[in-house]
């Protein structure tokens, strides 16, 4: 065999060369995040004197790092589920490199030209209007077949966006009375909601929940945000390279052949005269999956058993088996009972871990890249949070009400496996502590009106521009 096609995987030296730049591109993407998105978490202990500059945004990042590889892959599961890469990836090589381009290329530049102006503008935002844009321009192209955004689970997600700093904004506003009222008469409590003094730390007690609810939110924005990079990372690698990346080569499927019995036991239990055409029309394509796969893994002891070449098949059938079931599960005129829902929920998952996955390597890939940008570039974005939102001086009360508002936003956020933009939780709790304060008129009305304008423009923006440039760049392929 040349020496070309023994490069990487199999792929010729072009590919394989391509490759590399897309992986580092993507690491790049987790760098930028860091100094982009983690100054938020560091603008309250550094402007409340609570820990120095240097010492906040090394402490942040380690946290960054840790929350990335102890964090779970749910997030970046849902990342990669928001575009069907078993929709897209065809026998072109060279289209799925298109895709990966257009999504990485569009995501790094907004986010760059966003905190060169430091604008805090959510990396979240950017990278899910990226791959929404590359799955509707894919939609127009002739050859689409089939669903290019899964518009169930971006439906989860745009509302977990839309609501997010709505919630960040208005707790914040509720926890500020809170704290006032309950602290007014104890001595000291005037103290939190006066100025820091100049090079002064605050008093201990108030110093260790700002170090706390800064760690919380590095911790949650490394397991929440992180995992962006890990699905996007999963999604260069599927793409490109599904024959080794389709399925977890790692996973023991010995449970997969009792699992896929009892999803078939449930769905048959379905009066296809109740459904309408199309989705009688799913139903017997997923039946037909479900007897397939449970065939393939009734005769294999290990994913190794399955040859390359048809694992990215199995990954299609078990994605769109999926897909169908859950959809035909949560219609009204299927009369399953509540036990019967579970139990198709809970298979369905079971058979979902030979896909729902992401490598070691990856994982620490990009630990390492969120948690040394966090290090880097962090004061422009810092500024703007700490001086540049409200009209007066962040104070203790303000600083830690923002905080351990973002840090349960994030971390509640997390556990439903939804992502969510910390720049907006955290920048909206900034902006809800400056109004429980002194009123709307405490806010800087240019800063907020930059973030607003940031926040509504970057979806249409980036899809038009990932959509755009993976047109482009297919039709040169």
């Amino acid at each position: 065999m040349p020496l070309e096609n023994t490069i990487m995987f199999e792929l010729d030296l072009a590919y394989a060369v391509l490759l590399i730049i897309c992986l580092v591109a993507a690491c790049g993407f987790e760098f930028v995040n860091g100094f982009h998105d983690t100054a938020n978490a560091v603008a309250t202990v550094i402007y409340t004197n609570s820990l120095k500059p240097w010492f906040a945004v090394i402490w942040s990042g380690i946290w960054n790092f840790l929350g990335v590889l102890l964090g779970g892959i749910g997030v970046a599961v849902s990342i990669i589920n928001l575009l069907p890469v078993e929709t897209l990836v065809d026998q072109n090589i060279g289209h799925s490199i298109s895709m990966v381009i257009a999504l990485l290329i569009t995501a790094i530049f907004w986010n760059l030209l966003t905190w060169y102006f430091g604008i805090p503008c959510s990396s979240s935002h950017t990278l899910i209007g990226s791959i929404l844009g590359v799955g509707l321009a894919y939609s127009l192209l002739p050859v689409a077949s089939g669903d290019a955004v899964n518009w169930n689970k971006a439906k989860e997600i745009g509302i977990s966006l839309l609501i997010s700093p709505l919630f960040g904004f208005s707790m914040t506003i509720v926890l500020m009375y809170v704290i006032r009222t309950f602290t007014k008469k104890t001595t000291g409590g005037d103290a939190l909601f006066k100025e820091p003094k100049k090079n002064q730390p605050p008093p201990t007690w108030i110093r260790s929940i700002l170090i706390v609810t800064c760690t919380l939110v590095s911790f949650f924005h490394g397991q929440n945000d992180g995992q962006k990079g890990v699905g996007l990372v999963m999604l260069i690698l599927i793409g490109i390279i599904p024959l080794y990346f389709a399925l977890d080569s790692t996973f023991q499927p010995t449970s997969m052949p009792e699992s896929l019995r009892k999803i078939e036991q449930v769905v048959g239990t379905v009066d296809p005269l109740n459904l309408s055409a199309p989705d009688r029309e799913k139903l017997a394509e997923a039946k037909e999956m479900n007897t397939r796969l449970k065939l393939r893994f009734d005769t294999i002891d290990a994913v190794s058993d399955i040859a390359r070449e048809e694992r990215f098949l199995v990954r299609k059938d078990i994605m769109l088996m999926d897909r169908h079931f859950s959809d035909i599960g949560k219609k009204p005129e299927v009369k399953l009972s509540d036990q019967e829902k579970d139990l198709l929920k809970a298979e369905l998952k079971n058979v979902r871990k030979i896909t729902d996955y992401a490598p070691d390597w990856v994982i620490l890939m990009i630990s390492l890249s969120l948690g040394l940008g966090t290090m880097i570039g962090w004061k422009r974005i810092v500024k703007t949070v700490g001086e540049k939102i409200g009209k007066e001086h962040l104070t203790y009360a303000q600083g830690a009400s923002a905080e351990l508002v973002a840090a349960s936003t994030i971390g509640m956020s997390s556990y439903f496996n939804l992502p969510v933009s910390t720049t907006h939780v955290l920048s909206s709790g900034i902006a809800g502590s400056m109004v429980a304060s002194k009123g709307v008129k405490n806010l800087q009305g240019d800063t907020v009106r930059n973030i607003l304008m940031a926040w509504f423009l970057t979806l249409p923006v980036v899809m038009v521009m990932a959509g755009t440039l993976f047109l482009l760049l297919r039709s040169m392929v």
